[in-house]
């Protein structure tokens, strides 16, 4: 048993059950626009990215003039409906558990700062994390500032943290970090995708990720 310091979880696709609801804003986005409409498995795979590489990777033929009428009409079909977004069955218990064990948490995300901020208060989880990083704060993933910036934060080491994530983002981000990354294959991306990147484990359920950390962190 290795043990961690400290416990970096993605939000979209690790604890929120929200990948779903991202393709349908980016393809209704396209529809809008008169833009070709990226097929689900394209735009599930941009997830985890900061809106703006995510957006120009699904929508290649995306216009930078266009951008801003995209990113506009992206938000405005995601938070037509995020009230509506559940966390994945298990996942508060997990992270309750965690911390009542003195785990410190936090939060690496492609999201932004104020979408962060609207997730924790509407979850009621943000008691819960020491800190968070966001993609309009830090380089977009898989670059490491948002972990390094976490680890120089509270005070730890690369080598006691761990990266949980549902998308090679998250897992090319803990390898450029020196970072163990763990995958769940409940999220955006399939297990073979996930694999490939070399995960310290890959898991299919909160239970399973519940069983791993309980052995090893």
């Amino acid at each position: 048993m290795k043990g961690y310091d400290l416990i970096v979880f993605d939000w979209d696709g690790t604890i929120l059950d929200s990948a779903g609801a991202i393709v349908g804003a980016i393809q209704a986005a396209c529809r809008d626009l008169d833009l070709p409409v990226p097929e689900a498995s394209t735009a599930r795979h941009v997830i985890g990215l900061g809106l703006g590489d995510a957006l120009r990777q699904a929508v290649p033929h995306l216009a930078e003039a266009q951008y801003p009428a995209m990113v506009e009409r992206y938000r405005f079909h995601y938070l037509s409906a995020d009230h509506e977004l559940e966390l994945f069955s298990g996942i508060r218990e997990l992270l309750a558990e965690l911390r009542g064990a003195g785990k410190n948490l936090a939060v690496a995300t492609g999201k932004s700062r104020a979408g962060l901020d609207r997730a924790l208060r509407h979850s009621g989880l943000a008691p819960l994390f020491s800190a968070s990083r966001c993609a309009d704060e830090c380089f977009s993933k898989p670059h490491p500032q948002m972990l390094e910036e976490l680890i120089g934060e509270l005070g730890f080491e690369a080598g006691r943290t761990v990266m949980i994530g549902d998308t090679s983002h998250d897992l090319l981000m803990a390898r450029n970090a020196g970072v163990d990354g763990v995958a769940v294959t409940y999220g955006a991306h399939p297990a073979s995708h996930l694999l490939e990147h070399g995960p310290l484990a890959c898991v299919d359920s909160v239970p399973d990720l519940a069983r791993w950390l309980q052995l090893n962190a």
